[in-house]
């Protein structure tokens, strides 16, 4: 029996394991230039955040508006890449760059028209947050509220 209990644990560890594993799903790149997603991330001890989103979703705008017009604060603190990838559908995504133009982001953001990458994530609602760091999903968060980037601003500087 005490066997059994051991491998039925292990079981179910695997997909929690499986879920770190970054997917090599190709995204699009500002520039129109095919990458693969598990490239973005930077390497090392360098964290990654990742911000998905899409333009008609108004939470998710206003929290990137909150986070770029931080960013150059944050970064003086804390040392980390900050990117969005908007997962409009195929039919709104060329708007995706005169909009963030329009917005006057300061970031890298990239394009998931198909979905590909949010099915792979398992990502059923937005604006939705991944913290990446060595490879691995070290935190996610869905939805927003004013406050939430503050909260993820402790995360980045306590990783």
């Amino acid at each position: 029996m005490y066997k059994i209990s051991i491998i039925c644990c292990l079981l179910y560890s695997f997909p929690a394991i499986a879920q770190n594993n970054l997917p090599d799903i190709r995204v699009k790149a500002s520039s129109g230039k095919e990458i693969i997603f598990n490239t973005i991330p930077a390497g090392g001890d360098t964290t990654t955040v990742v911000s998905f989103w899409a333009t008609w979703c108004i939470p998710c705008v206003t929290e990137l508006e909150i986070i770029n017009d931080r960013l150059p604060a944050w970064k003086k603190s804390a040392t980390f890449k900050f990117v969005a990838i908007s997962l409009d559908d195929a039919r709104t995504t060329a708007k995706v760059r005169s909009f963030v133009k329009g917005k006057g982001w300061d970031f890298n953001y990239f394009t998931d028209p198909n979905n590909d990458l949010k099915r792979a994530l398992n990502i059923n609602d937005i604006p939705y947050i991944l913290i990446i760091k060595k490879g691995a999903v070290i935190y996610q968060h869905t939805g927003y509220i004013p406050g939430n980037e503050e909260e993820l601003f402790a995360k980045i500087q306590g990783l």
